[in-house]
């Protein structure tokens, strides 16, 4: 099944100043705190590999799988060590020669699926890539909280020092909402050249009901939902929409 890479992932150059600006947030020691003994865990979207990299220093047996060439080179590059088996692919229809016992998807990975099929075979592939017992571990952002909203120019504009680029300036800005999904710009500007790199995206927006129906037809049976990186439970209120689900 194609999958199409926005280029702020794709490219080498932009996933260098996507993982720039994207450091560790407070869903790290979350999913970190999920295996709290050697396991082996597969990273779906696993991107530039900061949470999947800090996972196997900890001693799991660690997959990370992405279809981006140039996030995989980023996360290929700090994994000096080679603790981890990078992959590449999608995670619609990958096929391993290995079981998890912890599969996740952070970054809101899970909104990139754009519609009710695509989600489902992401869902079906980790179901069947699970062990007995294995979880999957998710997020995705409340449509309710309309975080969107707050995605224009002066709420988002950053910058950072990058070695060997210089200054860099990021924001984000709305170009469509349309139903469950928003389309919108991530904007650098490379400060020493005046160059702007732009990469489009699109991402869906499901509720809590239509994450519950998909887990259920691919035949999650136990679901414990999350409205936050503390564990709170989730209300229309919440930020996020965490699932933690077991065969």
């Amino acid at each position: 099944m194609p999958v199409s890479v926005d280029d702020a992932f794709a490219r080498h150059d932009m996933a260098i100043l996507y993982d720039s600006f994207n450091g560790d947030g407070p869903d790290r020691e979350f999913y970190l705190r999920l295996a709290d003994k050697p396991c082996r865990i597969l990273d779906l979207g696993c991107g530039t590999g900061s949470l999947t990299l800090a996972l196997a220093r900890r001693g799991h047996a660690v997959t990370g799988l992405d279809p981006a060439p140039g996030m995989l080179a980023v996360a290929k590059a700090k994994d000096t060590d080679r603790i981890v088996d990078w992959v590449s692919g999608s995670a619609m229809d990958f096929t391993l020669d290995r079981k998890f016992d912890l599969i996740i998807m952070t970054a809101h990975v899970f909104q990139v699926f754009l519609d009710d099929s695509e989600a489902s075979a992401v869902l079906a592939s980790a179901y069947k890539h699970l062990a007995p017992g294995g979880r999957l571990a998710f997020e995705s952002r409340n449509p309710l909280v309309r975080e969107w909203e707050r995605w224009t120019e002066p709420l988002t504009r950053e910058k950072v020092e990058i070695p060997g680029i210089g200054a860099v300036e990021v924001y984000y800005e709305v170009r469509q909402v349309e139903t469950e999904h928003v389309t919108f710009d991530t904007v650098f500007t490379l400060n020493e050249t005046g160059e702007q790199r732009t990469s489009a995206s699109t991402l869906r927006f499901p509720g809590r009901a239509t994450i519950a129906r998909l887990l259920d037809e691919a035949g999650f049976l136990t679901v414990d939902w999350y409205g936050d990186w503390k564990r709170s439970p989730l209300t229309p209120q919440s930020p996020e929409i965490i699932a933690i689900v077991s065969r």
